[in-house]
């Protein structure tokens, strides 16, 4: 028999309850800014946890963060408590605290090879040829044995099936030197908007989003979001990657007494703005099928018309707070809410949308046999735990006492795709011969020759008049000396002859 448990929302003319035994085929809460979806989030969240199933949430303003703390009621909370019979007791659930940059939380990796072209593509807005070109490589690393862990990683293989490109394109199709050039850029965007630190190890494990605490309570996993908001993209693609990875990863369980893991996506919009036929496809089915694995998917948003029909066909739990329609868009989506709903006979559904006040909702919620039920105007209860953010210093105690401190808080950088494929450069230019000289070299070196003799000529020019110019002075000097050492001789032989003969010069 289906457990009839669940977790109490709120109350009208009858409480309502969304049954734990049908909390996986998914929900929406929906509902205009301020009108009180963070609040419904959080009653939910805290009520999944004291059952004893994990929670994923985005905290995209930081209010969730509150969940980890008791409340301190004030008297609005206490006469809201009081108008539907409850005792307020102020409670705290068991938090782990998740940051894709690393500064509000563990971080979290995911390697590029898991993320996988298709999501890739969405990340780097790619085209219809440039994704191809990515699909190609990663076939080229596949078959290649070649790890692909991080940004480097990728950019390697890109750079390698661009220098191979005349080869590869025989085998895989056209690759485009051009093309790949211009997934490069779009990589270096990717990496000066700071998503280089998602891509890595060690890699998230899901089993550690799936834990429960000594006393039986689910963690709520809680994602700092509001720095990741930034960057549309990579939020609503790291979610989609999250969904995909359970979907990959976790047996069929069918129908459980109560999920496996509840998974909140808030600004759901963002999940399919902009997204490719096949990715629709890809979120289509994952939401269809991961409901028997024992997940629940609710989405976040602040109009039902953010979520194609085919997604929002799938969600049986539904919670509407107030919705606004000042131009005729707004008001057709408006009426597309109210014809969503199974009609109450005791009110006007499309007046009482517009007529809800803060911490009101129109909840259909499936009942044990998992129809949904008869619309109500409901009064969401208050949360037994804190409203608005944790302060940096209970976020900091939280992180010291966490199961997975230390877990993910460094990463590690073991051989892949781009260190095997630099070695492979370096060794190619080692073992290749010298190239021979191309028509510039040959020409400096001819003229370098021409210098060289040149200047040896001039060399030999200079000695030689260098000599010619002493063996001038030389002849000169003769000419003067030679008389004058005549003169000299004659004289000197004149005054042996004198001597030896006995005469003396006259006095």
């Amino acid at each position: 028999m289906a457990d009839t448990t669940g977790a109490f929302v709120g109350q009208a003319t009858q409480p309502e309850i969304l049954l734990y035994s049908r909390a996986n085929r998914h929900g929406l809460i929906a509902g205009a800014t301020g009108t009180g979806k963070t609040v419904t989030l959080q009653v939910l969240a805290q009520a999944f946890s004291d059952a004893g199933v994990p929670v994923f949430a985005a905290d995209i303003k930081g209010d969730l963060s509150g969940v980890s703390q008791p409340g301190q009621p004030n008297d609005k909370l206490l006469a809201r408590a009081q108008q539907m019979n409850l005792e307020l007791t102020p409670a705290a659930a068991p938090v782990i605290f998740w940051d894709l940059y690393g500064q509000k939380g563990h971080p979290i990796r995911a390697t590029i090879s898991e993320m996988g072209p298709l999501l890739l593509a969405r990340l780097l807005e790619l085209n219809d040829v440039q994704e191809g070109v990515l699909n190609i490589a990663f076939a080229v690393a596949d078959k290649e044995g070649l790890l692909l862990l991080d940004l480097n990683d990728l950019r390697a293989i890109l750079s390698h099936i661009s220098d191979n490109a005349k080869a590869l394109s025989q085998v895989y199709g056209q690759v485009s030197p051009t093309t790949v050039a211009t997934i490069l850029r779009q990589l270096l965007t990717l990496e000066n908007q700071g998503a280089a630190q998602f891509f890595g190890e060690p890699a998230l494990r899901l089993e550690d989003l799936m834990r429960t605490n000594i006393s039986g309570k689910g963690y709520i996993n809680i994602l700092a979001s509001d720095r990741l908001m930034q960057n549309p993209k990579l939020y609503s693609t790291f979610l989609l990657w999250l969904m995909s990875e359970l979907f990959e990863e976790l047996p069929e369980v069918g129908d459980p007494e109560k999920p496996r893991l509840v998974f909140f996506f808030d600004e759901a919009h963002l999940l399919f703005n902009e997204a490719s036929k096949a990715l629709l496809q890809k979120i289509e089915q994952v939401v269809r099928l991961i409901r028997s694995k024992g997940v629940g998917i609710y989405f976040i948003t602040q109009n039902p018309a953010d979520v194609p029909d085919t997604v929002l066909g799938q969600l049986g739990n539904r919670v509407q707070h107030a919705l606004r329609a000042y131009t005729p868009s707004e008001q057709k989506g408006l009426k597309a809410a109210a014809d969503s709903f199974r009609a109450n006979p005791a009110f006007d559904t499309l007046e009482v949308l517009q007529a809800l006040g803060t911490g009101e909702a129109l909840v259909s919620l499936l009942d044990v046999k998992g129809i949904p039920a008869v619309c109500d105007r409901t009064l969401i209860r208050p949360p037994a735990s804190r409203l608005g953010p944790v302060t940096d210093q209970e976020r900091a105690d939280l992180m010291a006492k966490s199961p997975v401190g230390g877990v993910y808080d460094t990463a590690k950088d073991r051989e892949s795709a781009y260190e095997i494929l630099t070695a492979r450069i370096a060794k190619a230019q080692a073992d290749a011969p010298p190239p021979p000289p191309s028509a510039e070299e040959k020409a400096a070196a001819k003229a370098a020759l021409q210098a060289a003799k040149e200047e040896e000529r001039q060399k030999a020019a200079e000695e030689k008049a260098r000599q010619k110019a002493a063996a001038q002075t030389m002849k000169s000097v003769t000419s003067v000396a030679v008389p004058i050492i005549r003169s000299m001789g004659i004289a000197l032989g004149r005054e042996l002859l004198r001597g030896l003969m006995g005469n003396s010069k006259r006095r």
